[in-house]
């Protein structure tokens, strides 16, 4: 599994002119999932998401987490993490999994989040999502769980 982690000050997805998620401070995952991907990678990548440290202390060093600012994430499945654009100009997505194999994966990265007592919010799976962060710092961080 691969996510996309940026630290932002809000952020919000709208489908067709509806938000169907937002958040304050906090981090915007978009996460992507390949073939070979399983539930326990899903709970790997949300622990380290919960944990990773990259907000502010008091003296200025990134070294709290989402929880330690009491942040909330918006996850955002996104097929594209996948795509290769190694050859030619069209990339190719064969490396990303299939819907029925991404879906409940990235359920459960939520799931796992939740479990953890953050506050989630999403996007649609498989919709035409407008995503608009404020990204600060920029802080982003991409990992790769395998």
């Amino acid at each position: 599994m691969r996510a996309v982690v940026q630290r932002v000050s809000r952020a919000q997805v709208t489908v067709h002119g509806d938000v169907v998620g937002q958040i304050g401070q906090g981090w915007c995952a978009l996460v992507g999932v390949t073939h070979s991907d399983t539930e326990t990678q899903a709970h790997k990548l949300a622990d380290k998401i919960a944990n990773l440290r990259m907000f502010d202390d008091d003296n200025g060093v990134m070294n709290r987490s989402v929880t330690d600012i009491d942040g909330a994430i918006l996850v955002v499945s996104q097929f594209t993490l996948y795509g290769d654009a190694s050859k030619g100009r069209r990339p190719a997505w064969g490396a990303a999994a299939p819907a029925p194999v991404a879906e409940p994966l990235v359920v459960a990265v939520v799931d796992r989040l939740l479990a953890l007592g953050l506050t989630v919010e999403t996007g649609r799976f498989q919709a035409d999502m407008v995503v608009d962060i404020t990204n600060v710092g920029p802080a982003t961080l991409v990992i790769d769980v395998d």
